[in-house]
Parts: C-alpha cells; structure tokens; sequence
C-alpha cells in the first residue's frame, strides 16, 4: 500500500488545522472534501477546499462533533480517509472506529491507544507497568470527595486537579489548601463536562516552577518509533500554553537523549501509530515525569516541522497509508531555532476573555523560509463565540535562538489586528522579557510577572497623536477633493487661504477616558498642530495612501505608520508602538455617550452556571457574583464596587448575549 490510495481526504474539522491539511494535500495532488457548519458557511477553510459539505448548527455538538453525520459525508464523498485535526474528534476512539467500520482510513492512531491514552488515569497506569517516571498521585476509580479529599491529603498540598480527559488547558484546578478543595473539585467538574462530556478527574502534587517540555514521536504500523526532539511549552496563562520553541533552551543533550528514549518507550507500550506527543513536567532539579499523552498532531506541531525541515502532516498521511516511517531515528536532527506565537481574538487587560466581531483589517508580515504564518481566518471574517478564538500562529525560523526572538518580535510590530482585541502586545511583552530572553523561565513567567506584563498602555505617545491628527487632516482633504474626472476644478485642492484669516480646526482624541485636543492652523503644505497639554507647535506633513501608508513629516523628522479607520476609531500601527484612538465627532451631545456597566454586563454570549450570593446579599469589591460559560470556559463575574445584590436578571441554565446585564446591583460607595 502507498500514498497513491488516497485520491481523496476529509477533513472532520475547521480553522487553520483543516487549512494546514488542505495545503499538504494540494502539494501532494491529493483532493480535499471539507465540512462546515452553519457558522462556517464562508470561512477559509471551506474556500480552500475542492468540495465541502454542511453538517449542522453552529453549535460544536450540531455540527463538528457529529460523528455519523461525517462519515455519511465521507460515505458520500467517497473519500479514502479522514483527517480528525485536533480538539473536536481527533482523540475519540469511537469516531476512529465508526472510521474503520465504514471502510474509510482514520488519520491517526489505533482505537485503543486514544482510549488509553485518551484517560489521563488509565495512560498514568499504563506507564506506571512500563517503568515510566510519574509525578506522585491518585488516579483511581473512586471518585468521591472524600476519597479524592483523602489522597490529597496522603501527597500533601499544594495538588492539581486534572480532568482525566482534560487538554487545551481546561478541567485543570491547583489547590493550595484543604479548604479550598470541594469548591475547585466542583469548578474543575462542571468545566470538563462542558468541555469533554465526562467530569472524572485525577489528582497529583503539584510541582512549583516546573518546565514543560514535550517529545513528538512517531510510529509507522511496521512497528518503527522514532522521536522528533522536544519542544519547550513552559510559558503558559491558565495551563494554556501561550510561546512555544525547539529545541527546548538550555536542555542538555544527555537529557534530549534521555527524554526521546522514554517517550518512545511509551509510544511502544502503547502499540502506538501516527503522531503523537509525550509530555513532560521537568522539575527545578532536572527530575522529568510523564504528564500525558496526545493522541494527536498538537497545535505547536510547526516549530518542530521548522526545525526537521519535515513535513509531519505527510507523515501522518504516509504512515495511514501503510508506508514506513519516511526517516530513521539516525537520519533526523535538529537545525537552528523556531518560535510560535499564538495568537488570540482576546483582551488581556479584561482577564482574556475572547473577544468576539467581524475582522475589518487583518494584515501579516509576508511569509518566507523564516516566516510561517498558519491561520483558518481571512479580513472579514468573523470570530464568533462558538470555537476557538484563536486567529492565526506566528512561526520564526533562524540559526540561533537570539536571531530567533528578534525575527519574533519584528513579526509581531508588524501584525495589524483591527475589529477584535488581540493579545499581539501582550506578546510582544513576553518575548521582550528578560527571563524569557535568556531562557530562564518555567512554567510560571507569567503569573510571577502579571503586574508588568499585563500593565495597562501607557497611552498613546506625542508622536502617535500627530500621526493620528495628521491621517484625519489628509483623509478630510482626500474627501474634500473633486472627482477624478474633474481634475482642473479650483475645488480639487483648498488650501489654507481665508476671506478673514487662516483655517483652523481642533481635533479632539479620546483614549479610554483620556481626551486630547489638538489644534491645526493649515498652511500651504504643512499643517501646525499644538497639544492642549503641550506648549509646542509641531509642524507636520505628509502623504496617506489609498491602503492606510502614513508617511509623517514630524518637525523635520521621518515617521511611517499604517492607519485604519474603523467608523468613529482610528488604529494606529508604529513601529514601536500601536494604539487606538476614538475621533470625536463635536456634534454628537454626551447624552448619546452610555457607559457601561463596571464588569456587571455579559462580556460574550454564554450560558449562566451558578449564583455565588443570594439576593439581598451586601457585596465587597470584587466578590464573585455568578459564574458564566462561554467558549467552554468559565468566566467570573465580579461586584465592581462595594454594595448590595438585590437579584438577577437570568436563571441557570439561561442563554445570554454579549453586552446582557446580569445583575441588579445597588452601589454603597
């Protein structure tokens, strides 16, 4: 059997996994069959496709997680084989079995491994016989509070509750202290429920400034494994991970040898196929333990294809095809050093919630050898609340880590997001960081440096509100000026000449609750501005493009800058600084301006979990109120101030839209 048996693969997902398995297939004349859901209707991945197929709602469990509806398509389509991507299906055995039944190859491995290693408890007993080291704790079958209460007490605190058939970060607790325990059992429950449908968990010590560092193997169904080295996944916000790298900094060559060894070692306990993941929790003093297993290509898969120089989704379909590994172990090494950023529709400076909105403007640097960008979203697509938020990776390549982080960092300046929030400043924070610069960093970077690192904008700079001021003096004059087709008009130019003096204007910018006026006296080719907070009169000029290219003439000095404008905003994008700026329109009254509501309101469209408080009850600032799932992820909802609960406006189990009031709430302050 070879690669020439699939004329045809479906893909049972979406994003820029589906997109990512699209492209190998086209490189390798393979047609591609995708499926959609009615939110997906028009999304990248069903463009890229050469035939696609609705299967439902846009709801995952109507559409995505619809396990017969796609074998019907596949049946339909008469695809040879299925590609599960990752998240949804990848990692259920009884889809890759309903696959073998219906006579349509799974890209993946063998049922029984992803329902081993699919139960973080069944794998950690699995390992446990095959003389893999293990972090100390409980897996077992009773899943009482008691008992789970009493093994924690036996590893001592602090401990993690893991849902055993957690990933992506959710189901996922740590407990400080006993007290705490029932409460973050409870919360840890209901999240993996939503999230996997099934709410047993598994406890064990957890280990303070840990590294998690992960071995990709690989196993044809010849019996041959090899390992693929190791990634560095430390820098992670809620267990999710955030940057990723390979080779892993600072690892020394014994222990790569030594962690490759062990994780085919597992892979073989298993009778492992395909692509798969070992991960590890490496502690302070070196000791590395045996976390889980994915049964599937993982999302940071691209910083090990850049350092390979292999394709792992040909792989993967090579080895379903019956072919042998493409390369032996003696045959792969690592060369030079890559990075991924992943990047999010969310808003760091409000707890990462998903933001959710059409992308008006969307712009990457170009891609190369050393610039990968993988993605599923176009500009003008929309993130909606049903999947993940996440836009698009951001990969870098270079022969050394420091070149490495730089090219990383000029990726990053030169990513333009307009339309939805995005962490692109928080990561440009993260690989700016000193620790993380020098590789010295666990899996606590973030939470041990939050202040900083999530430290609101400092407001927009000097600079950048004459660049702002001066795009909406050239964009006014653009407008002002006649049709093309009236080119000798006196009306196509006006200058700065009046019958009783020269135009002058005020512009008026608004940053959060910070407002700044700046007044324009128009000259033959140059504006004057001056800052209400400034006593300097700046002289400016310059040129707007048609596609947003401002190149300001500041005082004699040379700025360029991509503008935006987004109806009453203004996106500024310099090379070292980027802001938002709301235009003032002067004849609109303040009553038309409506505040809203201090974190009482439904940051996205959800569902209500819980009430922490009875109605009557008198608040602190801060006190949780109630808990909503959204994007399955909970998401507490705080008193902004300190006062009175008198109800709420939902019952559990409601659906509520983006912007709902959740609360009556009487403030005391």
């Amino acid at each position: 059997m070879s690669l020439d048996q699939f004329e045809k693969v479906l893909v049972a997902n979406r994003g820029e996994i589906a997109c990512r398995v699209f492209a190998t297939c086209a490189r390798l004349g393979i047609r591609t069959v995708a499926v959609y859901s009615e939110a997906d209707r028009d999304t990248r991945h069903v463009r890229m496709a050469d035939e696609a197929h609705l299967i439902g709602g846009a709801a995952a469990r109507d559409s995505y997680l619809r396990a017969n509806r796609i074998i019907e398509v596949a049946k339909h389509a008469g695809v040879q084989a299925i590609h599960p991507g990752y998240g949804f299906l990848s990692e259920n055995a009884e889809f890759a079995e309903a696959c073998t039944q219906a006579g349509v190859a799974f890209i993946g491995p063998p049922t029984e491994a992803i329902r081993v290693m699919g139960s973080k408890s069944a794998a950690k007993t699995l390992m446990e016989k095959a003389g893999v080291p293990l972090v100390p704790g409980y897996h077992g079958e009773d899943q009482s509070l008691t008992r789970l209460a009493e093994a924690s007490e036996e590893i001592g605190y602090p401990v993690m509750i893991k849902a055993t058939a957690g990933g992506g970060g959710k189901g996922m607790r740590i407990v400080r202290a006993a007290e705490d325990f029932a409460d973050a059992l409870e919360s840890c429950r209901r999240e993996s429920k939503a999230s996997f449908g099934d709410d047993r968990v598994l406890v064990e010590r957890y280990l303070e400034h840990p590294r998690h560092i992960e071995i990709q193997v690989f196993a044809d169904q010849q019996g041959n494994v090899v390992h693929l080295f190791e990634r560095d996944c430390s820098v992670q916000r809620r267990h999710q991970k955030v940057l990723e790298e390979a080779p892993a900094p600072g690892l020394p060559a014994s222990q790569r040898e030594a962690m490759g060894k062990t994780a085919v070692e597992a892979a073989r306990a298993v009778g492992y196929v395909g692509a798969g993941t070992v991960e590890f929790i490496v502690a302070s003093d070196g000791q590395f333990y045996f976390m889980e297993m994915n049964t599937r290509l993982q999302v940071e898969h691209p910083v090990t294809e850049m350092i390979t120089g292999q394709d792992l989704v040909e792989w993967q379909l090579r080895v379903a095809a019956n072919e042998p590994l493409p390369k032996a172990q003696a045959e792969l090494s690592i060369r030079g050093h890559a990075l991924e950023a992943r990047i999010y529709a969310e808003d760091p400076e409000r707890g990462f919630i998903p933001s959710i909105g059409r992308l008006r403007s969307l712009r990457y640097p170009e891609g190369s050898s050393q610039v990968r960008i993988d993605t599923g979203v176009e500009e003008g697509d929309e993130i909606s609340p049903h999947y993940d938020p996440m836009i698009a990776k951001l990969i870098v390549w270079d022969e050394t880590r420091e070149a490495a982080l730089r090219r990383m960092r000029r990726v990053l300046r030169e990513t333009r997001i307009v339309g939805v929030s995005s962490n692109v400043e928080f990561l440009s924070r993260l690989v700016s960081h000193e620790h993380f610069a020098r590789g010295e960093f666990d899996t606590g970077l973030i939470e041990d440096d939050e202040e900083r690192l999530l430290a609101p904008s400092e407001g927009p700079s000097v600079r950048a509100r004459l660049c702002g001021a001066l795009a909406i003096l050239l964009s006014d004059a653009s407008s002002a000026a006649s049709p093309k087709d009236e080119p000798d008009s006196p009306w196509s130019k006006l200058g700065a000449w009046r019958l009783n003096g020269v135009a002058q204007r005020e512009i008026t910018l608004k940053t959060g609750e910070e407002a700044s006026k700046i007044s324009v006296e128009y000259g033959e080719a140059e504006f004057s501005v001056s800052l209400e907070d400034e006593k300097v009169t700046y002289a400016i000029q310059g040129e707007l493009n048609s596609e947003g290219r401002l190149d300001a003439n500041i005082d004699g000095h040379q700025n360029s800058a991509w503008v935006v404008r987004d109806e009453d905003f203004l996106h500024l994008f310099l090379e070292d600084e980027s802001c938002r700026l709301e235009v003032v329109d002067p004849l609109r009254t303040s009553g038309q301006q409506v505040d809203a509501l201090g974190g009482l309101q439904a940051p996205m469209p959800g569902t209500v979990l819980s009430f922490l408080v009875e109605p009557g009850t008198e608040v602190e600032q801060g006190t949780p109120l109630l808990i909503i799932e959204a994007m399955k992820m909970e998401h507490t909802v705080k008193a902004p101030s300190a006062g009175r609960v008198d109800g709420f406006k939902y019952a559990v189990g409601d659906q509520i839209g983006d912007g709902a009031e959740l609360v009556d709430f009487v403030s005391t302050e």
